[in-house]
């Protein structure tokens, strides 16, 4: 994959964000589009590869609309700045996220703004056996490429029905559990790309298991 052209459709349509300019390049468009759909095809084969129960996520279920929905955010440009896409993506779990763009690029995991019936379940898990999932996140190696949990405004009191004295309460307190790692467009564009996204995939596992439980059980 020639991410380099990824990066720069992207950024000339930043600066270029109308349907008539899409309407006028849309022949590259779709030939980074599909150069990238191709690529997703080729991470889902090496990810089945390695993981037992990686659920099988072709390129063109993988990969997100660059459109922005104007419907509930009619202040936002046409176009989003980036290419997403979520492989291993199992209905009603959290996948693993691939973010390429302009501003930032970045692999995320977990469950971000979940539903109330999801945070619910999560909080359940953490109120039976949080030792468990502060382990997966205090791992030296997990600390290392992920850092803390992404601080998504957690509430200020404690959530309904847990005391502001349970052990786990700062985890309690997360409206989402999910981490990221960032990339620059030179690691993106490197040969090492993929050998980095396979170790964030691996890397990632347990805290997604440990979620994916919850909200099964």
């Amino acid at each position: 994959m020639d991410f380099k052209s990824l990066y720069s459709f992207l950024e000339q349509l930043q600066a270029n964000n109308s349907k008539e300019w899409m309407d006028a390049n849309r022949d590259t468009y779709h030939s980074v589009r599909d150069a990238y759909i191709d690529w997703l095809d080729h991470m889902n084969i090496r990810l089945n590869e390695i993981d037992p129960d990686y659920f099988n996520t072709p390129g063109k279920k993988a990969i997100n609309r660059i459109n922005n929905n104007l419907m509930f955010h009619p202040s936002k440009p046409i176009y989003k700045d980036h290419f997403g896409a979520g492989l291993d993506q199992r209905s009603k779990q959290g996948d693993f996220y691939i973010h390429l763009g302009v501003s930032e690029s970045f692999i995320g995991g977990g469950y971000w703004h979940p539903s109330s019936k999801t945070l619910k379940s999560i909080r359940a898990a953490i109120d039976y056996n949080g030792e468990e999932l502060k382990r997966i996140l205090n791992t030296s190696s997990f600390k290392k490429m992920f850092g803390e949990l992404i601080d998504d405004n957690p509430l200020k009191r404690s959530p309904k029905k847990y005391s502001e004295k349970h052990e786990h309460i700062d985890l309690l307190k997360h409206r989402s559990f999910a981490v990221s790692r960032n990339f620059s467009p030179q690691q993106v564009c490197s040969p090492n790309f993929e050998a980095m996204v396979i170790e964030t995939y691996i890397e990632l596992l347990p805290f997604r298991r440990y979620l994916n439980k919850a909200v099964t059980v």
